[in-house]
């Protein structure tokens, strides 16, 4: 597969896709975007110029161009002469599969072509592609121009070569790659935050706790060392000198009492309103933009921490 890669088609740039184009020029690389949308080009220059201080501040290279891009409707001719592709179209399974038969039949088989979605199998994505091998998920975490997490999926018919070519460009551009070794729906991380989010909603319903302290619990809590370690490391320290060994020893029977307990909530149009109203509650009503613009600030300047911090 093709590891030098010089310029990159991002084929689908509403929200996500110009997110991934800022941060690749950031990183020095040309880009060809295409996008059905007549609105996409502006979307992608207020993102470029909307990002690029911060890009700067967190690793982008020095002379980088924010004006190395160029865009064309048709995604076929915006993937012409491109080393890599990063697919970001609507998580939509038939979209996709059309789209990504388009792009693998313009290009040479050894560009790799990873899908930006957040729960869809590679194998399901590619079946209509006349070289699926090359197929793989290299999905994001929103905003992908600032967290560093890349989930990389070869799936059932994704070769190695296409994913350790992913995973080494990834990682190249300054993103933290990690490999799923096995297709599931929603890959890893997204599986993590619906384990946790349906407790949460589980613990809303039951009345034991509001919307806001919910949260709380999290952000003020376990959410600040989740920043810096994972949940294994987390409780590798509870276990004091002794580490995880300890914990297991002692904790864990505490642990998995809990796991016998915890719900399965049926979330029903009255619950949905109590939680809707909850966030809206907890949020003071500030608009999703607002709070988006309060996430990212407060992002770079934890990034910044943790890169001084080592």
């Amino acid at each position: 597969m093709r590891t030098d890669i010089r310029r990159v088609a991002v084929i689908g740039a509403g929200t996500i896709g110009a997110s991934w184009a800022a941060y690749f020029l950031s990183r020095g690389i040309p880009v060809a975007a295409s996008d059905p949308s007549p609105g996409a080009p502006d979307l992608i220059r207020r993102m470029i110029e909307g990002a690029w201080p911060v890009l700067m501040r967190l690793g982008g290279k020095s002379g980088a161009d924010p004006a190395a891009w160029t865009f064309q409707a048709d995604p076929a001719a915006a993937c012409a002469g491109c080393d890599f592709v990063q697919e970001s179209a609507p998580e939509r399974l038939d979209i996709k599969q059309d789209l990504l038969a388009r792009i693998d039949a313009a290009l040479p088989p050894d560009v790799v072509i990873a899908s930006s979605t957040s729960g869809l199998l590679a194998s399901r994505l590619s079946e209509r592609c006349a070289h699926p091998e090359r197929v793989v998920i290299g999905h994001p975490f929103n905003p992908p121009h600032l967290i560093p997490l890349v989930e990389v999926v070869g799936g059932a018919k994704g070769s190695p070569e296409a994913v350790a070519a992913a995973m080494d460009f990834y990682r190249a551009i300054g993103k933290y790659p990690i490999e799923i070794r096995k297709e599931v729906p929603g890959h890893l991380a997204n599986r993590l935050q619906a384990a946790l989010w349906r407790e949460a909603v589980h613990l809303v319903a039951e009345g034991v706790a509001t919307v806001a302290d919910v949260d709380a619990a999290i952000s003020e809590g376990p959410g600040l060392r989740w920043a810096l370690m994972g949940p294994h490391t987390t409780f590798h320290l509870a276990g004091g000198e002794g580490g995880l060994d300890h914990f297991m020893h002692h904790l864990l029977p505490a642990v998995t009492s809990w796991w016998d307990d915890l719900g399965e909530p049926k979330v029903d149009a009255a619950l949905q309103r109590a939680l809707v109203a909850g966030v809206a509650e907890a949020t003071g009503g500030a608009s999703t933009a607002d709070l988006a613009r309060r996430r990212d600030a407060a992002l770079v300047r934890l990034l910044e921490a943790r890169a001084a911090t080592g």
